[in-house]
């Protein structure tokens, strides 16, 4: 076993934790590529392995019936490993040079209806008396009307909610901030939240959601809670916190909201390589929210 290698993967996590600010989740993804690649190549020193290993590597993954996105993303996390040890100086080639990622098969990813969410949030299968059923009413309606990612509504503070101005920012990727509208429902159900949470503990936690404990929230209670409601709703295969992403766009371009307004509401950097980025004002961002989304159309 190479001591040097793990103290390289080590190094090159800090480096995407401090100079890329990296989420940890994100982190968390490379460690194991990482870890998983060099258990494979049974632990070679880093100046030893061939672009052999690495083919050989994702056939093996491939066996495995993996996904070839899958696999892409583990290419993609060796690639950015040898590159960073490439540049300073700790190898002579990189590995993973000239190995293209897999081609992957274009699926057609089916988002819930307006009348699924409609049916959702407009019956009374929350129980909006009881701390946990309003925690859990603001997780499924928050991802639905925003947009954003699991991890943007996991590090969600109290301080980052504008109720005076409907809206709140979010850390994205990158550590890059933004503003997001909300519709004073949702604005009214944090202050409700919040008052219910008084009730139920001594202090309040610095973010918004909390467990039973009184602790952060994490990923996999986030994605159990948005499962176990949608599955009241909807027979898809898929009910994840990110369908509801994926949803909130659907639905945002069915009923004319511009392309580029959705883009920076969901945090993306770019549509393609070669659309032209357009700046959207807060402002107009809630108008284009305001008019665009059916939870806000009157």
């Amino acid at each position: 076993m190479s001591k040097w290698f793990f103290m390289w993967i080590d190094k090159y996590l800090e480096y995407l934790e401090v100079e890329r600010n990296y989420s940890p989740l994100t982190i968390s993804a490379y460690k194991k590529d990482l870890e998983q690649f060099s258990a494979f190549i049974d632990f070679k020193d880093l100046n030893e392995v061939t672009k052999s290993d690495v083919r050989s590597y994702m056939a093996a993954l491939l066996a495995l019936d993996l996904e070839e996105v899958s696999i892409n993303r583990k290419l993609s996390s060796l690639k950015s490993f040898y590159k960073f040890l490439f540049e300073l100086e700790e190898i002579s080639k990189i590995p993973t040079a000239g190995i293209r990622n897999l081609k992957s098969p274009r699926k057609i990813i089916i988002p819930f209806s307006e009348w699924e969410m409609q049916k959702l949030l407009e019956t009374e299968i929350f129980a909006l008396n009881d701390w946990e059923g309003v925690r859990n009413r603001l997780i499924v309606e928050l991802l639905y009307i925003t947009g954003m990612r699991r991890a943007e509504l996991v590090g969600l503070l109290w301080k980052d909610i504008d109720f005076a101005n409907y809206q709140l920012k979010v850390k994205g990727k990158g550590s890059k901030d933004r503003i997001i509208p909300i519709t004073k429902e949702v604005s009214d159900l944090f202050n409700h939240y919040k008052k219910l949470l008084k009730e139920e503990f001594e202090d309040i936690q610095d973010e918004v959601f909390v467990t039973a404990k009184n602790k952060n929230i994490y990923p996999k209670l986030v994605y159990k809670i948005v499962k176990s409601y949608l599955s009241l709703v909807s027979e898809k295969t898929k009910k994840s916190p990110h369908m509801l992403r994926h949803s909130f766009a659907t639905h945002m371009l069915n009923n004319g909201a511009e392309i580029n307004a959705i883009k920076e509401i969901l945090g993306h950097s770019s549509l393609s390589a070669t659309q032209i980025y357009t700046h959207s004002s807060i402002e107009k961002l809630k108008e284009v929210f305001n008019v665009n989304h059916p939870r806000n159309i009157n």
